[in-house]
């Protein structure tokens, strides 16, 4: 990779150290003229007019999108967010459960899957069952294959969750769910953009991913895959007229492939800006924007950890850009306030985010911290620089 010229093409590199690239990554020149452009044909000639003109583009998308995690296009939808996305894929499920049915998930599962499971439990009768972690922390695979029997309608996992960087044995999690003929459901939300990501590989039969975040697409993009075999388990909890075709009487037949999960309205000036990140990502090559991401989160991790009054708190085996460290005696929000006096953008964690995490760690909120491949290694430095000034105030206090 070119750094420099990818840098000259990101305008947000010019002024600030951007380390958020797990709440939202910094746009590309190239997605910026993809959205404005359709914007500006809006304007000049219509919104259904300018989708019309553009809607060999438009249905690229699709294309890329299969493409960047190795499934078809007839089995990608767009939505407005990977909450909507998971949502959708969720809910079809729901109608199915029934008293003493069971969810398995794991500690590591994002916020707003875990509320869904709990009202669809409260619902139906069935039962959420958190899978416990292994020695290293990520989701114990065998407890998950022990834990599988007839009565499991679900096997939802967070691929790397919100609040650290954990990467979770999805392709082990996917076996396992294949063998016991459980539809495995997983939220890519943190890794789709960061490193290759496989469906075919990995055997889920859903997966779900946001735009904004390591993709570097605009806010208000997400998508969910799904496993075309898959289709026939699944109802869907809304309809509206994407979604299926009026067959002229009091009945409807759905779309084919995942579109039957997809509304019909949507902004096209942010589904092109996403097919651009989505092109860029695979022009760029995923294994070498993961390999320099994942290099660059170890180095910050790896200075982090050497600072006096610095702890950092990533689980698993495996872990990639996301580091999530605290400051002896320092508020979380002390520590990001400093970082970003000195342009240094990084968020904290919350800890009704990852509630079963929460249950088991109590060490949230924690600063997060997320490289991206455009980041440096001097904005790496300079980053633990701020942090080991802000220990080393800490510790002279005490």
């Amino acid at each position: 990779m070119d750094i420099d010229a990818l840098r000259r093409d990101t305008p947000g590199c010019a002024n600030r150290v951007h380390l958020n690239s797990a709440g939202a990554g910094l746009l590309s020149r190239r997605t910026l003229r993809a959205m404005t452009s359709h914007l500006e044909l809006e304007a000049a000639i219509g919104g259904y007019e300018a989708a019309d003109q553009e809607r060999e583009r438009i249905d690229a998308t699709y294309t890329h999108i299969a493409q960047l995690v190795g499934g078809r296009a007839d089995e990608v939808a767009l939505f407005g967010n990977s909450t909507h996305a998971w949502n959708a894929a969720f809910y079809s499920l729901a109608p199915a459960f029934r008293p003493g049915d069971r969810i398995l998930t794991g500690r590591a599962e994002y916020g707003s899957n875990v509320l869904a499971y709990l009202q669809i439990a409260e619902r139906t009768g069935a039962e959420v069952v958190v899978v416990p972690n292994d020695a290293s922390g990520q989701l114990d695979t065998t407890a998950l294959a022990a834990l599988i029997d007839e009565r499991t309608r679900l096997v939802g996992v967070s691929h790397i969750p919100t609040s650290g960087g954990l990467v979770n044995p999805a392709a082990e999690i996917g076996r396992i769910a294949r063998a016991a003929g459980v539809p495995f459901l997983l939220d890519a939300t943190q890794s789709v953009g960061q490193f290759p990501v496989d469906v075919r590989e990995i055997g889920c039969d859903m997966l779900t991913a946001t735009g904004r975040k390591f993709l570097r697409g605009p806010r208000g993009t997400g998508f969910l895959w799904v496993r075309g075999e898959a289709l026939e388990h699944l109802d869907p909890h809304v309809i509206d007229i994407e979604a299926a075709t009026w067959d002229g009487g009091r009945g409807f037949t759905w779309q084919p492939g995942a579109r039957r999960f997809a509304t019909w309205e949507m902004s096209y000036s942010n589904v092109l800006g996403l097919s651009a990140a989505v092109r860029q990502a695979l022009d760029l090559g995923m294994e070498e924007i993961g390999k320099r991401a994942v290099t660059l989160g170890g180095r910050l991790r790896d200075r982090l950890e050497a600072l006096p009054g610095v702890t950092t708190y990533d689980l698993g085996r495996e872990k990639c850009a996301i580091v999530t460290a605290k400051v002896d005696g320092v508020a979380t929000e002390d520590v990001a306030d400093t970082l970003a006096l000195h342009h240094i953008n990084v968020t904290t964690t919350t800890p009704e985010h990852t509630q079963f995490d929460t249950e088991e760690r109590g060490v949230h909120p924690l600063v997060r911290l997320s490289p991206h491949y455009y980041n440096t290694e001097a904005e790496i430095d300079r980053a633990v620089e701020v942090i080991a000034d802000v220990a080393r105030g800490a510790g002279e206090r005490r």
